[in-house]
């Protein structure tokens, strides 16, 4: 989606600037409110396809902007920028209704991948609960929190679900170890990161193992992936 339409909602010049330029060289057209109420000018003078919103932006403040857009706009893709240690504003701005959140420093290429990844995927209103996922010949049904692989029916703690779900809804994506201890275990969570390791071991016994395609993929030194083997 080359020709998609990203607002920039980020106070410091030097990074807005190097987003604007690694968005524009990927084809993008981009617009860069610094404040929070020329965002929200942006956000009704124009059609967005996708925001990247800082937190920590002057005027209003980003959790602001994020409620006052939702309040006319419950499907344009929004991504959250954090400092690593505002936790609190991470949970905040998911509860709010932003879609997803990158802690800075990342790099740009985690960040184009989620950009991609968000741009493809038909964005449902939050009135609209979405149900199904699957990935070539595995299915996961939400509301019934049931899991097939082909017509076999796969017994999975609640953990596991949850941590398969979330490799699925960000499927493509590499997720590191702390991330998904965020969106699995909670920002409450203080046990090791290892966890993690301990449970995809759990998670390949029961999805991958006996069959010839193997859907999680270890990306060493980073962490784990699912990948759609199909697209």
């Amino acid at each position: 989606m080359s020709d998609a339409k990203i607002l920039i909602v980020e106070d410091e010049q030097k990074i807005s600037r190097v987003l604007q330029l690694e968005l524009e060289y990927e084809q993008y057209e981009t617009e860069i409110a610094n404040n929070g109420k020329d965002a929200l000018r942006l956000m009704q003078e124009k059609e967005w396809d996708l925001v990247l919103l800082d937190i920590m932006i002057p005027e209003l403040s980003g959790l602001e902007v994020l409620r006052r857009i939702r309040k006319m706009d419950e499907s344009t893709p929004i991504l959250l920028l954090t400092a690593r240690d505002e936790v609190h504003d991470k949970v905040s701005g998911l509860d709010l209704g932003a879609n997803d959140y990158i802690t800075k420093p990342f790099q740009i290429e985690e960040l184009l991948a989620r950009i991609r990844v968000h741009l493809r995927t038909p964005q449902m209103p939050n009135n609209e609960k979405e149900n199904k996922l699957s990935i070539g010949e595995l299915q996961v049904d939400l509301d019934g929190r049931e899991v097939k692989r082909g017509e076999n029916v796969i017994e999975l703690t609640r953990r596991e679900f949850d941590l398969l779900v979330c490799l699925l809804r960000n499927k493509n994506i590499v997720m590191s170890r702390e991330q998904l201890v965020e969106k699995v275990w909670g920002f409450e969570y203080f046990g090791e990161t290892n966890v993690v390791d301990v449970y995809i071991r759990y998670l390949r016994k029961k999805i991958d193992k006996g069959y010839n395609t193997a859907y999680i993929i270890t990306v060493r030194g980073v962490g784990y992936t699912i990948k759609d083997l199909y697209s």
